[in-house]
């Protein structure tokens, strides 16, 4: 088992172009388990974690609901956004400047073959990071990512998944608002749930802003430590 994962920040890049990235991984590592199958070899599959800021954008996953887009094409483009149906799971969330997202591309077979312990994994790794800001962040029963005030007419989502998963390889994943412009949540119906707010770190301690760099090493950390991994550079 090969617990080694290249980590790779790409900064600020198009949600296309990096989703685009994430198949030509995803596809790389599924060709070479197909090929030890049917070779019957033994070769290592790697794993990469991908660190990126995106652009605006609204992405809906492929059990996500239309209805819960709330701006048409014309007023979109006023607020300088894209869109896209995407192939995780899920309904419809944005991305944006501000905002941490994490995109691991595992095969679990190199860690464990289990989908849903993977995704309390991966809301783990931000309960534990946002813990060291002295916030209490909770799983909420049924709906995948991190709360705050869970239960309470004051619950608010600090952090949405999604994934994406074939033959135990993974794709797409987790999205954590530091710094982000709340308003652009309002132009959807996030995750498609109806009367919850969303919130941002720096909202929630009172900050002008946060620095990303301090939260992605709080994450690496926690994720490495949870997953018993070791991210090492990208290769020259």
């Amino acid at each position: 088992m090969n617990k080694k994962i290249e980590l790779q920040d790409l900064g600020k890049k198009d949600y296309k172009e990096t989703w685009d990235y994430q198949e030509t991984l995803f596809k790389s590592i599924l060709d070479l388990k197909i090929k030890n199958r049917r070779e019957e070899t033994n070769l290592p599959t790697p794993n990469y974690f991908l660190f990126v800021e995106h652009p605006h954008v609204y992405t809906l996953g492929k059990s996500g609901h239309m209805e819960n887009m709330l701006l048409n094409e014309a007023q979109l483009a006023e607020k300088g956004a894209t869109f896209y149906k995407i192939n995780r799971g899920g309904d419809i969330t944005y991305h944006g400047p501000g905002q941490i997202v994490g995109y691991p591309i595992l095969d679990l077979d190199n860690f464990f073959t289990d989908i849903h312990k993977y995704l309390r994994f991966l809301e783990e790794v931000i309960i534990l990071t946002l813990a060291e800001y002295g916030l209490k962040a909770e799983r909420s029963e049924g709906e995948t990512g991190v709360w705050l005030d869970v239960g309470t007419p004051f619950a608010r989502k600090i952090c949405a998944m999604g994934v994406r998963a074939s033959r135990w390889v993974t794709m797409h994943g987790f999205a954590l608002n530091v710094n982000a412009d709340l308003g652009y949540f309002d132009n959807i119906i996030p995750c498609g749930i109806e009367g919850k707010a969303v919130t941002s770190l720096n909202v929630e301690l009172g900050q002008a802003e946060v620095s990303m760099e301090d939260v992605r090493q709080k994450i690496k950390h926690h994720f490495t430590t949870l997953f018993e991994a070791e991210f090492v550079s990208l290769k020259s």
